[in-house]
């Protein structure tokens, strides 16, 4: 890719970034690039708490932090300020390793004064509280295993010869690092893995050009086992190979620990986010571990190569590229957690069988791990919804997002497919489409799930985001196993109410503010919350009338009257969701439909909602 490619996805993405005095927030830069993460697999939700410490004379900052679907995986976000806030293109170019590590080390410092206690009594100024609570918690330490640290730099790694400047990547190894804690009084120890990722303009505009698929993952396996893991040849056609192995609960262990989800890419049931140990699973590790290979079905695994080495007549395999598990992700997490749990793994192995798709197109390989998935013997369900890659329901969105004018003559941009604007943007060699959509008329598939399910009874769902929450759009809009009569028809009344809701959306967004202007650090809570909250007095199971979606539509606007309520109702969402928590980690615990429960009809919101000022507005704008 070229140097200039680089410095106009940089423009492009300062210029979405942009507050409402007109300058790039370090919030905004973060939340723009964490869509990038998510497209990449790195992150398994857009969702992340932000905050902003960076203490005079400690060397110390982060940016934002969450953890990952399956919890025992930190990650916090880091932004180096100078890639921001200069403009001379001679000084983002970056070749030394030591220029990014400096940074990381920031955040190791972090981490290792947390665990010292040295910053237990802050006070919540700069949002970082509820982490380091949880951090030094018995809870925190026990849950997390891996720390991994994203910089977010927007800057160019380069590789220089004379006067030839290229793009490169830079990678920093996985290290392990010992932290001290107090456990009643008792100084323990704990070793955890430190994973470190540099987020460049090249990482950005690699994830932009992909158009939404994710880069292969590379397995070399020496970097994660000592063992050699021994395999037969069981196919060898023209464009497909397979191999058997056994593989022992230690690399399976390892594999988890460092890939995460992120091996599970194309598994169509990746939507599941495994959780915790299967049942049947954990009993027979526990009381039959030599009998586990047995009884359990496996795992299927895909790659486009595989390197294979003989030594005195045996094969063994070192490494495979574009590896993922696509039939046993449940059996994989399943022996981590139980390892986790502290039951005896050293006995359990598993069958694994691995298919390597030679010469194949991307479109191809899809093809074989959707059958692969549809015709195993799998642990959990696959639907149909799973394997559809391109849902009718979204084509006809697609469709009407092109062809559907609002009363004031403009379209919205409908992003079906990921980098699907980028892509059109680039073809059109101009700026007429970034003028005629900007970033508040754009939306993607995975923004739009979590626009419309806001608008219901499940808010606390909404901030899981991420595939979760897209799946359950999907269902809702094209439900499996029902007749067609009860589908629901994409038409353009269902696309304006949808627009309008959109609106909604983002108008309390915008209310609640970003940084240091913002309410507070619960925008991605508060917004769901608060929508819910209209949704259960206007159109929920007891009411009598429906939100006047059509009026938000025609008028194009929130006008002053609604922006008013809407900003009441957000502080006092934003206060109960503190109130009503049983965990400092407020952004965690909204995931919790409990919380939903506690506040929906809790006094402060019904006394805001039956309030004579509250009443004349939703009068206003039911009907």
């Amino acid at each position: 890719m070229e140097i200039s490619q680089l410095f106009e996805d940089r423009r492009n993405l300062l210029e979405e970034s942009k507050d409402n005095n007109n300058f790039p927030s370090q919030e905004m830069v973060l939340s723009n690039v964490i869509q990038h993460l998510l497209t990449a697999k790195l992150i398994d939700s857009e969702d992340f708490t932000p905050c902003y410490y960076n203490p005079l004379y400690s060397e110390q900052k982060l940016n934002g932090f969450t953890q990952n679907s399956s919890g025992e995986r930190l990650q916090l976000f880091i932004i180096e300020d100078e890639s921001i806030h200069t403009d001379e293109e001679s000084e983002l170019l970056i070749s030394q390793r030591a220029d990014y590590d400096k940074h990381f080390k920031k955040v190791e410092r972090f981490l290792s004064s947390s665990f010292k206690g040295e910053l237990k009594d802050r006070q919540d100024s700069d949002g970082i509280r509820p982490l380091v609570s949880k951090i030094t918690s018995n809870e925190g330490v026990q849950q997390f295993d891996v720390f991994e640290i994203f910089l977010i730099s927007l800057s160019a790694t380069v590789s220089r010869r004379g006067d030839e400047v290229t793009p490169k990547r830079m990678y920093f190894k996985e290290e392990t690092k010992t932290f001290k804690y107090k456990d009643e009084g008792e100084s323990k120890a704990k070793d955890f893995s430190i994973v470190k990722h540099i987020i460049d303009l090249n990482f950005i505009s690699n994830v932009i050009a992909s158009e939404g698929n994710s880069a292969p993952l590379k397995v070399v396996f020496k970097d994660l086992i000592d063992t050699k893991i021994e395999v037969i040849k069981a196919a060898d056609e023209s464009n497909f190979e397979s191999y058997l192995c056994v593989l022992n609960a230690e690399i399976l262990n390892s594999l988890y620990k460092r890939y995460s989800s992120q091996m599970l890419d194309k598994n169509v049931r990746s939507f599941l986010q495994f959780r915790g140990v299967n049942k049947g699973i954990r009993k027979t590790i526990k009381e039959e571990p030599e009998k586990f290979i047995a009884y359990n079905n496996g795992l299927t695994i895909t790659a486009t190569s595989a390197k294979i080495i003989t030594y005195k007549k045996t094969t063994y395999l070192e490494s495979l590229d574009d590896f993922q598990i696509v039939n046993g992700g449940q059996t994989t997490a399943s022996i981590y957690f139980s390892k986790k749990e502290g039951l005896d793994v050293s006995k359990v192995n598993v069958m694994a069988k691995i298919n390597i798709a030679k010469n194949c197109k991307e479109k191809e390989l899809n093809d074989l791990i959707s059958k692969i998935s549809e015709y195993s013997n799998s642990q959990a369900r696959v639907s149909k919804v799973d394997l559809k890659s391109r849902n009718p329901q979204l084509i006809a969105l697609k469709t009407l997002s092109k062809t559907v004018i609002t009363p004031s003559g403009k379209k919205w941009f409908f992003e079906r497919a990921k980098g699907d604007f980028n892509t059109q943007v680039r073809k059109s060699g101009n700026d007429k489409l970034k003028n005629e959509f900007p970033p508040s008329r754009r939306f993607t598939k995975e923004v739009l799930a979590k626009f419309f399910c806001s608008w219901g009874d499940i808010p606390w769902a909404v901030k899981e985001g991420g595939e979760k929450v897209f799946r359950r759009f999907i269902e809702k809009i094209d439900p499996n196993d029902k007749p067609e009569s009860e589908i629901i028809q994409i038409d353009r009344s269902f696309y304006e109410e949808l627009i309008a809701k959109v609106m909604m959306f983002k108008a309390m967004e915008e209310i609640y503010g970003q940084g240091k202007y913002s309410m507070g650090q619960l925008r991605s809570a508060a917004v769901p919350y608060s929508m819910a909250i209209i949704y259960s007095y206007t159109d929920g199971e007891n009411t009598t009338k429906c939100f006047d979606f059509e009026k938000l539509w025609k008028e194009e606007v929130v006008k002053e009257d609604l922006r008013g309520f809407f900003k009441e109702l957000l502080i006092v969402t934003n206060e109960c969701i503190k109130k009503y928590s049983k965990s400092e980690d407020y952004g965690q615990y909204s995931k919790k439909q409990e919380l939903w429960e506690r506040i929906k009809n809790c006094s402060e919101v019904t006394s805001l909602i039956f309030s004579e000022n509250s009443k004349k507005i939703l009068n206003k704008y039911t009907k």
